[in-house]
């Protein structure tokens, strides 16, 4: 079986765990267009996002106050994995119905969420390490339709920053990246 979002996850997750596999031990410090965050440290992050939101199809709260570092031995392949019980998980159309117990939205929204912090982090990560991550146009129209239900909300919840101004055209990556806060050029420091 397969949902929509199952689909765009799919679509979505083999070019972030590409990025995620060519991160090299010696980049782990370096900076991320997320000022908070090294390369380790959205590393662990979107770890926790692949698992967190696979628990989250089944309706299951999660702890994300936890820091659990899963850059350990195989790490690159664990990601692969889990990124692939992603897609699986969101499979089942009971993985769309009803509301998240933890979150209150519809669990639709909740599966749009983990298809943007895969494809923005995706994105933190290649731009940090010197990789480029191509972002399917199906998935940048998700995450624009989800920016345009979700973007406010998230900016109050501290999710994003606030917009960046771009003279991207608007149906484009660097457009829905400067939603979420981020500036579609940033590079690393030289």
């Amino acid at each position: 079986m397969s949902t929509k979002t199952s689909e765009l996850l799919s679509v979505a997750s083999p070019g972030t765990t590409a990025v995620v596999r060519g991160v090299a031990d010696d980049q782990l410090d370096l900076p991320t267009p997320c000022p908070d965050y090294s390369v380790r440290d959205l590393l662990n992050h979107v770890t926790d996002v692949v698992v967190n939101f696979q628990a989250m199809a089944g309706r299951e709260e999660v702890d994300w106050s936890g820091k659990t570092d899963h850059l350990t031995e195989g790490w690159r392949d664990r990601f692969a994995t889990e990124a692939a019980r992603l897609v699986e998980a969101w499979s089942d159309p009971a993985a769309l119905e009803g509301v998240s117990p933890g979150l209150g939205l519809p669990q639709e929204t909740v599966g749009l969420m983990a298809l943007i912090d895969l494809t923005v982090h995706g994105w933190d990560l290649a731009r940090a390490t010197g990789q480029e991550l191509v972002v399917d146009p199906s998935v940048v129209a998700a995450g624009h339709d989800f920016m345009d239900r979700m973007g406010d909300m998230g900016q109050r919840m501290g999710a994003f920053g606030a917009p960046v101004p771009t003279d991207a055209a608007p149906t484009t990556l660097a457009a829905l990246l400067a939603r979420t806060g981020r500036d579609p050029a940033w590079a690393p420091p030289a």
